[in-house]
């Protein structure tokens, strides 16, 4: 039985199903600290920094889908975990985070690491309330988990060091319950009206997302009838794109294939399970049907002309004995071709005949990578340019997981991601796709994956630059400036810490170090030197954006950049169509 805030907490953490909490031991925290300690069954994770605690946290709860913990001390510790609790909250992942407070009678004062936590994390967090006494303790604590559950989402305790000490009622005990997602069956009139559209559309296309999870086999049946083609989203890249004859690719500034045409060139676009926020690569003068469970999302991205309110699954479900299959089946037969054609000649030119070419394209590393991986792999992608060879050459099954700072877009994600997922299951393949720039921002949390001697695969693309935000200054017509780093020698740097590492330099001996590392028992890193000149070129390339490539690159030109435009040449000509 509790006797304090603290062992409460810990008591009802456990009883949630928490088996770790990630963190930095501290001042105003020791209280929880020590009550952890003195509990079985729940371990002290010590990260290097508190928003590694985050996206660790974010990571366990992604894999899992169970709640996990991650906890700062006072002022600046509390501060380190916001980006990482956005990035947990946008995704819609059940993570519980402690905020350790100062003496609360210190609190208004202007007292040595004073913040407001309560008030901080309001953004980010679907529940963000402080504790002030131990009688107020035990509902709130409890409250804070399931909205956590509920939201899913973050939820913060803000708990000052003093009051951790206080006693609890005799009476508190854990009250935890886990709930099962209900299913929510949409309006049978409204699911109608929508089978009615796809009865009358002679060119149907869906567009599908992580909301569809679960709901596969109904919407590839689904489609099938109506003879339309199937995009996704990134997030819903792991959802659909596996065993889906009709898979047309993605869209978005990271897209492939005919996923693009394939929506502006349909009668009705059926979105299923997405909040996909860039309007500029969804058409406006097709007719859109919308499937959601969270009415909120209904029409705030482009237009909407029929709105049905439900499960992905059974909706998906309910529309299927309504739709007449469509024996007019070119719409979907064209896209098709069209895919095809895009990714053997556009996307597949990216990986031929690079055999023996420096420095490697990512792209080809990408492919070996992907190749070698294990199928129940979990792979932890930086946001970036690795993020588009991940969405491009990373192949979902049903069972691998790909996960990123897909919504929030945070850069150094993966490798903290990569520690959360390890530690939920030690037993599956984690691989960290790392960019150098953001390996580099939270590097010394290498440390906390060789002191617990975690399965974390560090696969880093190292092309000393910021790939993307180079490409986004050349398409907004800048020459690319500020953009690059000195080379560093990864491979050097995890060998010092005490974790096996392998530098490669040549595409030859690529695959041999991925398969090397992948079947290593604990850690292991491979610095794979990568063409900083690869860029990713979006399925549709406006007028606009042509020109700001134009300008930039003259710009480079007149600035004594001869040399670095022609080698960008070189790396990219393989964008180009080849009949």
């Amino acid at each position: 039985m509790a006797r304090t805030v603290a062992e409460q907490l810990v008591e009802n953490i456990v009883a949630a199903g928490v088996t770790r909490v990630y963190g930095i031991v501290g001042d105003s925290l020791n209280p929880i600290v020590d009550a952890i300690r003195r509990t079985k069954g729940i371990d002290w994770v010590h990260v290097r920094h508190e928003e590694v605690a985050a996206f660790a946290a974010a990571g366990e709860a992604e894999v899992t889908g169970a709640l996990a913990v991650c906890a700062g001390s006072c002022g600046p510790g509390n501060l380190h975990l916001i980006n990482g609790l956005y990035d947990a909250n946008r995704s819609r992942v059940p993570v519980l985070a402690i905020a350790s407070h100062i003496p609360s009678n210190q609190i208004g004062t202007g007292f040595f690491q004073e913040t407001h936590p309560d008030r901080l994390f309001i953004e980010c967090s679907v529940y963000s309330e402080m504790i002030s006494s131990g009688t107020q303790a035990p509902r709130v604590i409890s409250s804070a988990i399931h909205h956590a559950l509920a939201g899913p989402g973050v939820a913060v305790l803000t708990i000052p060091g003093d009051v951790a000490e206080e006693e609890v009622p005799t009476s508190a005990t854990p009250i935890v319950c886990r709930p099962v997602p209900p299913s929510v069956v949409p309006d049978q009139a409204d699911v109608q009206t929508l089978a009615d559209a796809i009865n009358r559309a002679q060119k149907v296309t869906f567009f599908v997302g992580a909301g569809a999870r679960g709901a596969h086999d109904e919407i590839i049946a689904l489609a099938d009838a109506a003879a339309a083609p199937v995009g996704h989203s990134l997030r819903g890249k792991e959802v659909i794109q596996y065993d889906n004859p009709f898979d047309v690719g993605m869209s978005g500034l990271l897209g492939y294939g005919s996923c693009f045409e394939a929506m502006h060139d349909a009668d009705l676009l059926v979105l299923i399970g997405t909040d996909f926020p860039y309007d500029q690569f969804l058409p406006d003068d097709v007719p859109t049907a919308q499937i959601d469970i969270n009415p909120a999302n209904l029409g705030r991205r482009t237009r909407l002309d029929y709105a049905v309110v439900g499960d992905a699954r059974e909706t998906a479900a309910a529309l299927l004995p309504l739709v007449t299959r469509k024996k007019k089946r070119a719409f979907l037969d064209k896209m098709l071709a069209k895919q095809d054609k895009l990714m053997s000649s556009v996307v597949g030119a990216y990986t031929r005949k690079v055999e023996r070419t420096t420095p490697i394209h990512p792209e080809y590393a990408a492919v070996q990578l992907d190749e070698v991986a294990g199928p129940d792999a979990v792979f932890t992608v930086d946001t970036g340019m690795t993020n588009v060879w991940a969405a491009r050459y990373i192949t979902p099954n049903g069972r691998r997981r790909v996960i990123g700072s897909f919504i929030h877009g945070s850069m150094a994600n993966a490798m903290p991601h990569a520690i959360g997922a390890a530690f939920a299951d030690p037993t599956r393949q984690v691989i960290a796709m790392a960019g150098d720039g953001g390996l580099s921002m939270l590097l010394g949390d290498l440390i906390t994956i060789r002191t617990y001697h975690l399965p974390v695969k560090v696969v880093v693309f190292n092309n000393s630059t910021l790939g993307m935000v180079k490409l986004e200054m050349l398409v907004e017509g800048l020459p690319a400036w500020a953009t690059d780093s000195p080379p560093v020698d990864y491979a050097a740097v995890a060998t010092a810490l005490g974790i096996p590492a392998v530098r490669v330099e040549h595409p030859k001996d690529l695959r041999k170090a991925l398969t090397g590392a992948l079947h290593r028992r604990g850690p292991a890193l491979v610095d794979m030197v990568t063409d900083p000149n690869a860029l990713s070129i979006p399925p549709s390339i406006t007028a606009k954006q042509v020109k700001g490539f134009a300008t930039a690159m003259t710009k480079e030109v007149l600035g004594g950049g001869l040399g670095e435009v022609m080698a960008m040449a070189r790396s990219n000509l393989r964008n180009i169509p080849r009949p």
